[in-house]
């Protein structure tokens, strides 16, 4: 469970088969790296590749479930530098950088086993107000 107080947050996601299927069906991003391992390593991966977007995704639910019942996300905003793979540990993680008012700023990313940031990016959370 992520402390609400914290300054920085981490949890670990992995994306089996069975995930990036669902994914690339909900999201309708068939490319064919995040499901076919010849096609992939073809192109010099290793394994199937997590979609980028669901990367962002679970950065969202990081910084949902860190705010939750406190405030909501105004700003997501983040660039892939690197691949994550199929069935190992992507760490997502945040800390504040910032607090103005009811606003609070934050760093995101993503990263890899090896500790390579693979996303980096910002978010912004309003704060709700309290009852008077």
């Amino acid at each position: 469970m992520t402390d609400p107080q914290a300054e920085e947050t981490t949890r670990v996601e992995s994306a089996s088969l069975r995930t990036l299927v669902q994914y690339a069906g909900a999201s309708g991003d068939f490319y064919e790296m995040h499901y076919d391992i010849p096609f992939a390593q073809a192109r010099g991966h290793r394994e199937l590749a997590v979609h980028g977007l669901l990367k962002t995704g679970w950065l969202g639910r990081l910084v949902e479930e860190w705010f939750a019942g406190r405030g909501r996300i105004t700003v997501l905003d983040v660039s892939y530098r690197g691949m994550d793979f199929r069935d190992e540990p992507v760490t997502c993680a945040g800390r504040v950088t910032g607090r103005k008012g009811d606003r609070v700023a934050l760093e995101v990313w993503t990263a890899s086993a090896d500790g390579t940031r693979t996303t980096i990016g910002t978010a912004e959370v309003e704060l709700t107000k309290g009852p008077a």
